[in-house]
């Protein structure tokens, strides 16, 4: 029913349905209506305020003078079909192996404090599961040692130029979180918390998982380190690039190039090196497909897809920025925290705005609110007599309760059933001395049946 839900909300995103505004024109005297959008946060039309607000979050925790960086960790294929049945596990499994695996690898080859802040991404350019999480990363942070200020560094006996950007080795951190997330997935299992159906049925097999845990340990995972691309570069960079596909799922507006009713063609990028090529081809797809894709992203809403760790976390950030403040002042006497403004303020001036209201019949800017129409619950909108909802999801709620009732009572139980509901409202409504009141409480009584 999830992804019933998101679908019909996103079908009447901006549409009368929902409510919203009309406002009439002083030049043209006409009107321009103004509907409500559905806020669903898979929504490609919605969630601007979300993106805002976590563009604002986000840059407040960027230094000046700091170099960030982009770690990308990535599940094997395997693993990333497993999720489409345990999302929620999956997810935590993603998020804790790689925290992990950067804290260890970062204070054992760096010694500086860490923070961490990841979003998930579970598609691919072609739509297919492809669970990732991308995490922005501080290349320097308070010593575990003394507190000092620490820069990250390669290690003198590996010959990198003074010049190259570096975190960690990139091999270490590979497999610290391939092995730390295998050590995850393998308590999943053995405590019963992993659905092996569809097309890993076969993994409840021990024999057959002990041959899928061999030979995901024998493979190099992806998990990637992108250093600042210019020397210019700052973590707003990152920053903007993950508030980009935090929210409105899987795909933009500007990648579909042609869809009607057989076939969506969009831009895909082609290629399987690490990171992806930046070269672009045409993809098409049945109209069927493309939706069965685009719904494999959808998330159940308890399950956040950005999450803040080490000093970014929620309780430590504060005390975190104090500290890092208080290091940087200390190595050049820089005025750390005028920068910091300064990197918040460009950044919310580049944030997304709303455009001016104006007419749409003549552009001009004299309007004025005439109606407001509210947007009614979900409840009222999406009820099963509701003539607002989506046909086709009238159709699948009537088509659910003819498989419950046929499950729970046997296969043709519903047929009579909706006759019964039927013919009891009829008769209540013709009996002679019924009031509206006593009709109210006939009807909702069936209700009631209805919902046992």
């Amino acid at each position: 029913m999830t992804v019933q839900s998101v679908l019909a909300k996103t079908t009447l995103c901006r549409t009368s349905a929902l409510g919203g505004r009309w406002y009439q024109c002083d030049d043209c005297d006409r009107l321009t209506k103004r509907h409500n959008s559905c806020g669903d946060r898979h929504c490609p039309q919605c969630s601007g305020g979300k993106r805002q607000t976590f563009s604002d979050r986000a840059s407040k925790l960027i230094l000046d003078g700091v170099d960030y960086y982009q770690v990308v960790f990535t599940l094997p294929d395997v693993i990333s079909t497993m999720a489409l049945a345990n999302r929620e596990e999956i997810a935590e499994l993603l998020f804790h192996s790689a925290w992990k695996a950067l804290k260890k690898t970062v204070e054992t080859e760096q010694q500086y404090e860490l923070a961490a802040l990841m979003v998930l991404h579970t598609w691919n350019q072609k739509l297919d599961a492809h669970w990732h999480v991308h995490a922005l990363v501080p290349g320097a942070g308070p010593s575990l040692v003394d507190g000092s200020w620490t820069e990250s560094k390669a290690p003198a006996a590996a010959g990198y130029d003074d010049d190259r950007k570096y975190l960690v080795d990139a091999i270490n951190l590979r497999r610290s979180f391939r092995k730390i997330a295998v050590a995850h997935l393998q308590r999943l299992r053995k405590n019963g918390k992993l659905q092996l159906d569809g097309s890993v049925e076969y993994l409840r097999c021990d024999e057959a998982w002990d041959t899928m845990i061999d030979q995901i340990e024998s493979k190099e995972w992806v998990s990637y380190i992108e250093p600042p691309p210019t020397e210019s570069s700052s973590g707003e960079h990152v920053v903007r690039y993950l508030t980009r596909y935090l929210t409105g799922g899987p795909i933009s507006d500007h990648r579909i190039i042609a869809a009607d009713d057989q076939e969506v063609t969009f831009w895909a990028r082609e290629g399987y090196t690490t990171g992806g090529e930046s070269i672009q081809v045409p993809l098409t797809l049945s109209t069927a497909e493309f939706i069965c894709r685009w719904c494999l992203h959808i998330q159940p809403n308890q399950l956040t897809k950005t999450r803040q760790f080490g000093g970014w976390s929620s309780t430590k950030a504060v005390a975190y920025q104090q500290r890092c403040l208080a290091s940087l002042s200390a190595v050049d006497g820089a005025e750390a925290r005028m920068a910091v403004m300064a990197a918040v303020e460009e950044a919310e001036a580049e944030l997304e705005t709303e455009p001016e209201l104006c007419c749409e019949h003549c552009g001009s800017e004299s309007v004025r609110l005439t109606h407001e129409y509210p947007k009614r619950s979900w409840s009222v909108i999406l009820g099963r007599d509701s003539e607002c909802s989506p046909g086709w999801y009238r159709e699948s709620q009537k088509l659910d309760d003819i498989r419950f009732w046929d499950d729970a009572m046997g296969e043709g139980f519903s047929e009579w059933y909706e006759w019964y509901l039927k013919s009891g409202i009829e008769s209540a409504r013709e009996s002679p001395g019924l009031d509206a009141m006593t009709e109210t409480t006939a009807e909702t009584g069936m209700q009631q049946l209805m919902l046992f």
